[in-house]
């Protein structure tokens, strides 16, 4: 099974809201669609998010890197020689990693079909169904407590809640969505790097002694600043999740071993692919520190492979990939079934594609 051809296209797929963080507003999945053809008609289908304010990867970038770069070190290569095409694909650009993740699910995709196999048995296989989260954008108190009223009803017993725009705003939204909720939901705050690090000590121990019960804060601070992160982490007792300031293996391995956070969060799009993300989660095994895997505004095709990830390895124990319920439509035909909170994988060789729909290929 040989790579003959990459084309690339692109979806829009509106939000069912408007996704709010500390970052960015968007109203729309506006990604990169990579359809990898081979000699024996096999086809392999990878995605990439154009996240310019978190991995600098944008629509054109994306579609630049994998035309004029990445493209030529694999075309005409074997799909079951998977190491050296991961090790051309790493090779053939610098940083990228969201066009490297597009190409490299794809290749996921068809060593899966090449081995007539789902790809997470192929990585794995500890179980086949996983229960993500859901966000909260962040919005006025009131608007996000209904919110996540709304997201109980629909069954979900955790939240994951966007702060980080205004320090006494976010002890006001937790305080209303906890009131809102009770006690029985885990609620997560995700601060984007919102936070300096004292404004982030300071917030989260008000958020300690208001009794809110946080299970985790993902990036308090920005993602350069790993003493910060460490002085954080050493100062409060609510968890701390590394999530923009892990891209690489190398990165997990210099935050674990400063222990500047409680936990790591693997994403296909900063790490490049499953690839990396399964060095990651090998070297989280050694040192024992559990991982989350998340996502960018994906459509359902990349989150998939996430989702095969996350059902492989054990040391991944917390999970939000709630991507394809945020959106109002879904063209992806295949893979996995994404049921609220209840994701499910099937036998299906790869990942299970079948085809995009709308897509106009180049």
């Amino acid at each position: 099974m040989k790579i003959t051809d990459i084309k690339i296209g692109h979806i829009s797929v509106p939000l069912k809201k408007p996704f709010k963080t500390a970052l960015r507003t968007v109203n729309s999945v506006e990604d990169i669609i990579v359809k990898i053809e081979t000699d024996t008609g096999h086809i392999g289908y990878g995605e990439a998010p154009p996240t310019g304010v978190i991995t600098g990867d944008t629509t054109g970038g994306i579609r630049g890197a994998i035309e004029e770069h990445i493209k030529k070190h694999i075309i005409g290569m074997d799909i079951e020689n998977m190491e050296e095409i991961m090790l051309r694909l790493d090779k053939s650009v610098v940083k990228n990693t969201s066009a490297k993740a597009a190409v490299d699910i794809a290749i996921y995709d068809l060593y899966g079909q090449l081995y007539k196999a789902p790809v997470y048995k192929l990585l794995g296989g500890y179980r086949k169904e996983i229960i993500t989260d859901i966000t909260i954008s962040v919005n006025n108190p009131e608007e996000m407590a209904q919110d996540s009223m709304d997201a109980i009803n629909k069954g979900y017993k955790t939240l994951k809640i966007k702060v980080g725009k205004d320090s006494a705003l976010d002890l006001k939204r937790m305080k209303a969505i906890r009131d809102a909720v009770g006690y029985d939901v885990d609620l997560r705050i995700d601060a984007n790097q919102g936070w300096n690090p004292k404004e982030a000590i300071y917030t989260l121990r008000k958020m300690e002694d208001a009794g809110l019960n946080i299970e985790l804060v993902e990036q308090p601070v920005v993602a350069h600043d790993f003493q910060g992160l460490k002085l954080v982490t050493d100062n409060v007792s609510i968890p701390v999740l590394a999530d923009e300031s892990v891209f690489s293996p190398r990165d997990a391995m210099t935050i674990i071993q400063m222990r500047a956070a409680d936990l790591i969060n693997i994403k296909l799009m900063k790490t490049g692919g499953l690839h990396n993300a399964l060095k990651i989660c090998s070297i989280a095994e050694i040192y024992g520190v559990e991982c989350m895997v998340g996502c960018m505004l994906e459509s359902k095709l990349s989150v998939t492979a996430a989702v095969h990830l996350a059902a492989a390895k054990s040391i991944i124990t917390k999970i939000d990939l709630d991507g394809p319920v945020l959106c109002s439509e879904d063209p992806i035909i295949g893979g996995a079934v994404f049921d609220e909170y209840r994701i499910t994988l099937n036998d299906e060789p790869g990942f299970g594609f079948k085809e995009v729909q709308g897509v106009t290929y180049k």
